[in-house]
């Protein structure tokens, strides 16, 4: 059964989350506030944070933060009455996984829920060792990357994309499932975005970006990741 931490310090949303979702088979914890929220969060026994960015004591944004900054990995979605691009982008970039703007429905939130629960597991391929991809030496779990000793910042839409790869290395991954797997939806108006999301990510990785050898491009179809 997957368990699932609510952070939310509104009385009536947080009963409801808890009680929705015990519905839906989950088992389900809570914290009333941002620092109880983050104890909670590094005890690593969550399969899942449900976390209100408005919280007294630490914002849900420095919940965030601080966690992925620890190298915690727990898939986090963000709840929030703000529906401004600038906090949703925000959220994601200080490593969310997804975000929802209330009010929203049950059905799109479980639906969230379910998408980010099938994403690449830290606790499985690559376990806590480290990996060579390319320039850079990896922990997947701990989220760092270094090239010969020196840290490499990246983002941790970045590091769950190479190890979806890096899990299934030889074969080709389609756009499509990189954006229902990895994003949690497939209905993008483009798949250029992974388009450019690889490209960046080569700069990284690849000793001659403009000549791959770890992520190649099948034509037409994804990507492919070779060792």
């Amino acid at each position: 059964m997957k368990h699932i931490l609510v952070v939310e310090d509104e009385p009536q949303m947080r009963q409801g989350l808890i009680d929705n979702l015990a519905f839906e088979g989950y088992e389900v914890s809570s914290a009333e506030d941002g620092q109880d929220g983050l104890t909670k969060v590094r005890s690593g026994s969550f399969d899942l944070v449900l976390l209100d960015v408005m919280l007294p004591r630490m914002s849900g944004f420095d919940v965030c933060r601080t966690a992925r900054s620890e190298g915690i990995a727990t898939p986090i979605i963000m709840l929030t009455a703000k529906g401004e691009e600038i906090d949703r982008v925000l959220g994601l970039e200080l490593g969310a996984d997804d975000y929802v703007t209330k009010p929203f429905s049950l059905r799109e939130l479980m639906a969230r829920i379910k998408a980010v629960l099938r994403r690449p597991s830290y606790t499985n391929s690559a376990d806590a060792e480290d990996v060579q991809i390319g320039r850079l030496t990896i922990n997947f779990r701990a989220q760092r990357a270094h090239e010969e000793g020196t840290a490499v910042e990246l983002t941790h839409r970045e590091f769950e994309v190479l190890l979806y790869l890096y899990e299934r290395a030889g074969t080709v991954v389609s756009r499509e499932q990189l954006l229902e797997d990895v994003w949690g939806y497939d209905n993008l108006p483009t798949t250029r975005t992974i388009d450019n999301f690889i490209l960046k990510l080569r700069q990284k990785i690849e000793f001659d970006p403009p000549h791959p050898r770890h992520i190649l491009t099948a034509h037409g179809v994804g990507y492919k990741y070779i060792i």
